[in-house]
């Protein structure tokens, strides 16, 4: 079974939790016996074709990116149809209005899936000039995914443009690497950023205004232990001002980490604190990496998919966004009863595996394709 998927970016390009949201439906499917190919744009794209352990990867030019929605030219459009037409199953990833663009122009009625990260948020001068197309999109969807059943419930896009019987819920999900070998992995990053044998609560991912990491430095002077934040992005200039104006010494800007850094510093933070404001937070995919290591959580009610990745007080605690006290108390908690933040910890990787592992992601995807391909061949 051949399934395209098509995103407006992906590795090598800077990463976020999207990219790698592909990247593990990919793996994991790879693993139930799909072949899996992904169609992207990039401002520099060379080489044009990238062959990744997950799936082999065509790139075309992005010429603009207004308001994140890159846009690519005639040779994009040629590209994607070589590579629709080979594909059982195309595999759209909203939002990208380009993408949706592609799929009008090209076999509408090869079987698709959409899965839907997030409702279009902050730019809606934009959801209002797309509308049309999107509705047009999702009427030939096969299929749409929420990846959460709150997101399901809640999206005002979903509830009113989708026939219920085409919507699924499929939670995003992460292959395991916190093995032994990973998790002893020789990294300086504790060292470097002076935090060997300190308790400290970790905050991962790229630095956007959704993040809410302006309520966390707000909080940080009721948290006696460090707060560090790793990862680089758009926020970083306002958010070393305010931590500066704030006096928030024990914040700590770890910069951008690699791979075997990211795995030292959730192996040994007393837990993982997202407190994203805004519901383009969709789902969280650093809340399923620290649930994999055994990490508690701290995340904030937005009424998307973090709520339900962190079961509030069994995985952790889900405080309301931008009260930097109700963040302070549900860190202090984990921070001084170590038993309860074990347990808790304990609790986030027995869910882990049970709704977010690679293993339920590549089965419930696969499953979903061949449910689609099947009822293609009836019609």
């Amino acid at each position: 079974m051949k399934v395209l998927h098509v995103y407006r970016t992906y590795f090598p390009d800077p990463p976020g939790g999207l990219q790698e949201a592909i990247r593990q439906v990919c793996r994991a499917t790879r693993a139930c016996g799909v072949d899996p190919r992904i169609f992207t744009l990039s401002p520099n794209p060379h080489p044009r074709e990238i062959d990744f352990p997950e799936a082999h990867v065509w790139r075309s030019r992005s010429w603009a990116a207004p308001a994140s929605c890159d846009l690519g030219g005639f040779d994009s459009i040629r590209q994607y149809r070589e590579l629709a037409a080979w594909a059982d199953v195309l595999h759209f990833h909203f939002p990208w209005p380009f993408g949706d663009v592609l799929r009008l122009l090209g076999d509408r009625s090869k079987p698709a899936v959409m899965t839907y990260h997030s409702d279009v948020v902050r730019q809606r001068w934009l959801g209002h000039l797309y509308g049309p197309v999107m509705r047009r999109m999702l009427a030939s969807m096969s299929a749409v995914v929420a990846t959460s059943p709150a997101y399901a419930r809640t999206s005002p896009v979903l509830r009113e443009f989708v026939d219920p019987q085409r919507v699924h819920v499929i939670p995003l999900g992460i292959a395991d690497y916190a093995t032994g070998e990973v998790k002893s992995a020789n990294s300086n990053v504790l060292e470097r950023l002076r935090l060997d044998g300190r308790p400290y609560f970790l905050s991962l991912g790229v630095l956007r205004y959704y993040k809410g990491l302006h309520t966390l430095i707000e909080a940080a002077s009721s948290i006696p232990a460090q707060l560090v934040i790793a990862g680089s992005g758009p926020e970083m200039t306002s958010l070393r001002r305010l931590a500066e104006e704030r006096g928030a010494s024990n914040v700590v800007f770890a910069g951008q980490v690699s791979d075997t850094e990211k795995n030292a510093l959730l192996n040994g933070c007393r837990g993982l604190v997202l407190p994203s404001q805004l519901r383009s937070e969709a789902f969280g995919m650093v809340l399923v990496e620290a649930a994999m290591f055994g990490k508690p959580l701290v995340s904030c009610e937005i009424g998307s998919g973090t709520s339900y990745v962190n079961e509030h007080g069994v995985t952790g605690f889900v405080v309301q966004p931008e009260a930097p006290q109700e963040l302070a108390q549900a860190a202090n908690a984990l921070l001084v009863d170590e038993r309860r933040a074990w347990e808790m910890g304990g609790a986030a990787r027995i869910r882990y595996e049970r709704l977010f592992s690679g293993e339920a992601l590549g089965n419930r995807y696969t499953a979903l394709y061949r449910q689609i391909l099947e009822a293609e061949r009836r019609d």
